[in-house]
């Protein structure tokens, strides 16, 4: 049986993977977030619910202790401190796996059109704290995922095609539900894309080009 902890529990994507979670695996999940009222627990026999903050590092430590992996949901402009905390709580409880969800644009790899429009729309830091935080993660010894959605829809559709770190990002949108299926993908399979950093994108199947393009 799997244990999982997932920091920032009450995210839109983090809650899709929770109850992901709970109808395919047997895995028992610790729910980590600031504010523990925020979240209603649906299975009470494989959650449990802890409240606290993601830039304190014992607290993390703590919340971590005995779990296999942990799927981190966070993100403000705080990333960065962030990123320092959950390496630094996760080397303290002796856990190495870890999913860290960033955003697109980070490796100034989105090409064309749309890769200026996205770096006009998240200007002002926003990228620069991502790609800090994506940083922090990737000089540590943990065997990390990073996963670097397009822009997120709400469509209630599992479709999505990963790009390394290093390739031009694909596509222009992905809906939430494609990347809670890949979190728990990774959870199944805890061994695939370590130390890796993926771009995750709706495949483009009628043959025309984004209109970013």
């Amino acid at each position: 049986m799997t244990k999982v902890l997932i920091l920032g529990a009450n995210g839109q994507i983090a809650k899709l993977a929770e109850a992901q979670l709970l109808k395919d695996t047997d895995a028992t999940l610790t729910l980590f977030l600031r504010k523990a009222k925020r979240l209603t627990v649906q299975d009470a026999a494989r959650e449990t619910v802890v409240e606290g903050d993601a830039t304190d590092a014992a607290a993390i430590a703590k919340a971590a202790q005995g779990v296999d992996i942990v799927y981190a949901n966070l993100g403000n402009r705080g990333i960065e401190a962030q990123a320092q905390a959950v390496v630094a709580g996760l080397n303290q409880a002796g856990v190495k796996r870890l999913i860290w969800i960033s955003t697109l644009g980070i490796y100034d790899e989105v090409p064309g059109a749309y890769g200026k429009w996205n770096h006009q729309m998240l200007d002002g830091g926003y990228l620069e704290t991502y790609a800090a935080a994506a940083k922090v993660i990737e000089a540590s010894d943990l065997d990390y995922t990073i996963i670097r959605p397009a822009w997120l829809s709400n469509k209630d559709l599992v479709s999505y095609e990963l790009t390394e770190k290093g390739e031009a990002f694909k596509g222009t949108e992905v809906s939430r539900k494609s990347i809670a299926d890949l979190i728990v993908k990774l959870i199944q399979e805890p061994t695939q894309h370590v130390r890796a950093s993926l771009g995750v994108n709706q495949p483009n199947t009628d043959g025309a080009k984004p209109s970013f393009y």
